[in-house]
């Protein structure tokens, strides 16, 4: 009996590790009157989806129902569509997603919708008409990064020299309204922008990017969400180059460290336990049959330094 029990145990922890969508219990809430919501995240890793979703279970709470996060475990289009139709199949009544890009999951959620699950977007639309829409001005959030580091090198009389840009990828729209915005900040100023290099969010690749721009003598260094932010951070204190200013997006532990120990100038901190927590209360409405019209819900940032 032991070694059967053996085998099954092992069984299981095969197919977990199998599966690229991360499901995560939460034992607390009951089913509630409106039927279990999906939370879909870019992973179910970065600071800034585990407070999203810590958001999202205080809303649960007060409401009484069941938020399951569902999320992949690492940024990727198939995972994400995964966890999308893994939402439908176990009987969702909503999906609140934050889209890794907008065209690749838009299939799968204009499916689900067809069905008649409520889709709810925080953070990151797809191309998908949804409930409600919860995220940040991120065009704008963007320009006054661009605008913190301008202001860093002017009061350091630095009026001219290259800017390296870190970002996620060229489809993650909330990241490419980042850039945008930050480019935007230095239009008609002595600075060279440099070409964007892509770390897929990922801290230690983002890091290598950060060390390559390092070595062109840059300026200043943009992180365009928390892992290429991080990455330019570590890449900044390896180096030993203080000099060069550093700017990103989200707010995590180990950012907010690089900045107490003057490696990273600033980050914009979103507030995305607004979004998780809005969110929720905006499926709610819609699983009870409320018009909410497609309201687009800027959720706001600040700017966080030492």
């Amino acid at each position: 009996m032991k070694k059967l029990t053996a085998i099954l145990c092992a069984a299981c922890l095969m197919l977990t590790a199998m599966t690229g969508c991360a499901k995560k219990d939460n034992p607390s809430q009951s089913g509630g009157s409106g039927g279990m919501i999906a939370l879909i995240t870019m992973d179910s890793i970065d600071q800034h989806w585990i407070t999203l979703n810590e958001g999202a279970q205080k809303a649960a709470g007060e409401l009484g129902v069941n938020v399951q996060f569902m999320s992949p475990n690492t940024k990727d289009d198939a995972q994400q569509i995964e966890c999308v139709n893994n939402a439908v199949s176990a009987g969702a009544k909503a999906i609140i997603v934050a889209a890794n890009g907008p065209d690749a999951i838009s299939s799968a959620l204009k499916e689900a919708k067809d069905k008649g699950v409520k889709i709810v977007y925080v953070d990151s639309p797809a191309n998908v008409e949804a409930e409600a829409t919860f995220s940040t001005d991120n065009k704008a959030a963007g320009k006054t990064a661009g605008e913190e580091m301008k202001k860093a090198l002017d009061a350091k009389g630095v009026t001219s020299g290259k800017i390296g840009i870190i970002n996620v990828n060229a489809a993650t729209d909330s990241c490419v309204a980042r850039e945008e915005g930050f480019r935007s900040a230095f239009e008609g100023s002595g600075f060279e922008l440099l070409e964007t290099q892509y770390g897929e969010g990922d801290a230690a690749k983002s890091q290598s990017i950060a060390e390559n721009y390092i070595t062109q003598g840059v300026e200043g260094i943009f992180g365009c969400n928390e892992g290429s932010t991080t990455g330019a951070g570590n890449a900044i204190k390896a180096t030993g180059k203080a000099d060069i200013i550093g700017v990103g997006f989200d707010k995590s532990d180990a950012i907010q460290g690089l900045i107490d120990d003057g490696c990273l100038l600033a980050t914009m901190a979103q507030n995305p336990d607004v979004m998780g927590y809005e969110g929720v209360k905006a499926a709610v409405k819609a699983i009870n049959g409320e018009s909410l019209g497609g309201a687009v819900t800027d959720t706001g940032v600040s700017v966080l330094t030492k």
